[in-house]
């Protein structure tokens, strides 16, 4: 196997949690007469009754603290597994999942898009309802510039192919799923997106995301996560979430909820100017102990995040109540 540090550990961690693990290979990828599994790995209860939460990561390949931070997580729970036994018991109410390296071929490589030259979240068949910025919101002008979609009416890339084979055999069938995808790269603080990327409009699911926002902020009172819709940033074509979502929504019983956790890269170069002259540098901390920092920083947040999904029933809100959170969600994010 070619020296990925990233993928070393993750099969360390294959190893590790091998009897708790239910692991899969869906896709190899080929780039300079190497090759690369992709792996789907997944604990807990497998009853499409249960929830489920699925934790992604590395889909740009630059951006390789989203797949530490998930396996810096995995780690602590299969560790934890051996004797807590609180974890133990959730873990026969809820189901894991993850995917903490989507795009090995572009983090050996060392760029943004797969070893085609396609940004894997600019790549699936959804299509912006208004103007997205010049190349950063998806282009089919040339793959040697960064944001390409991929060639018009191809297939989505095998990356996410088996995201998409992952999320609708573990996530999509369940009564209640969230997906936490790990990026780096905009703005000075972090921020969690939820859908729309290719729209302005909201989401059926925004009294949800605004009760799990609450709920994070009654547990977790001093965190710095900036809650807001990405379009309100900027709108993109092809986006795999907006995908997703927009397929779930063809089960309106069922609920998806899938986040995206952007860490704030800017603030580590504006802390560490030199890392300008870094391709890593602009998307990863560069110092040791800064690492450390990110990877301890986030896993309240994923914990959180698997309790919650675990605990659905108990704050999800339904009715009159639901309504008024729509509404206040419409208030705060679309008419400010």
């Amino acid at each position: 196997m070619p020296a990925l540090p990233e993928l070393k550990e993750l099969e360390r961690i294959i190893q590790l949690g091998q009897s708790q693990l239910d692991v899969a290979v869906l896709c190899d990828v080929d780039v300079q007469h190497k090759r690369f599994p992709v792996y789907r790995l997944a604990l807990g209860n497998p009853d499409p009754a249960k929830p489920a939460i699925g934790f992604f990561g590395g889909i740009h390949g630059l951006e390789r603290i989203g797949t530490q931070v998930l396996l810096s997580f995995l780690r602590g729970l299969l560790t934890r597994l051996q004797w807590d036994k609180s974890l133990q018991h959730m873990l026969d109410d809820v189901r894991l999942v993850f995917m903490p390296l989507m795009n090995p071929g572009g983090m050996w490589l060392a760029t943004r898009a797969n070893p085609n030259g396609v940004d894997l979240m600019r790549n699936a068949p959804v299509e912006a309802l208004d103007k997205v910025p010049f190349l950063l919101g998806g282009h089919r002008y040339s793959r040697h510039l960064p944001w390409y979609r991929g060639p018009l009416d191809a297939p989505m890339e095998i990356e996410n192919q088996a995201l998409v084979r992952a999320v609708r055999e573990e996530l999509l069938g369940r009564p209640f799923s969230v997906a936490i995808d790990c990026h780096s790269g905009f703005g000075l603080r972090d921020r969690v997106w939820f859908p729309h990327a290719h729209s302005v409009h909201p989401i059926p699911h925004l009294a949800d995301i605004l009760a799990l926002e609450e709920l994070f902020q009654q547990t977790h009172p001093n965190h710095r996560y900036l809650f807001e819709p990405q379009s309100l940033q900027y709108q993109t074509h092809g986006d795999i979430w907006d995908y997703l979502y927009l397929e779930a929504q063809q089960q309106p019983e069922r609920s998806f909820l899938p986040l995206t956790l952007e860490m704030g890269s800017w603030l580590w170069v504006k802390k560490n100017p030199r890392q300008l002259f870094s391709r890593h540098g602009m998307f990863n901390p560069v110092a040791e102990h800064r690492l450390h920092r990110v990877l301890r920083r986030h896993n309240s947040w994923l914990d959180f995040l698997m309790r919650a999904t675990c605990g659905y029933q108990q704050w999800l809100a339904s009715g009159p109540t639901r309504l008024r959170l729509q509404e206040r969600a419409v208030q705060r994010w679309y008419r400010p």
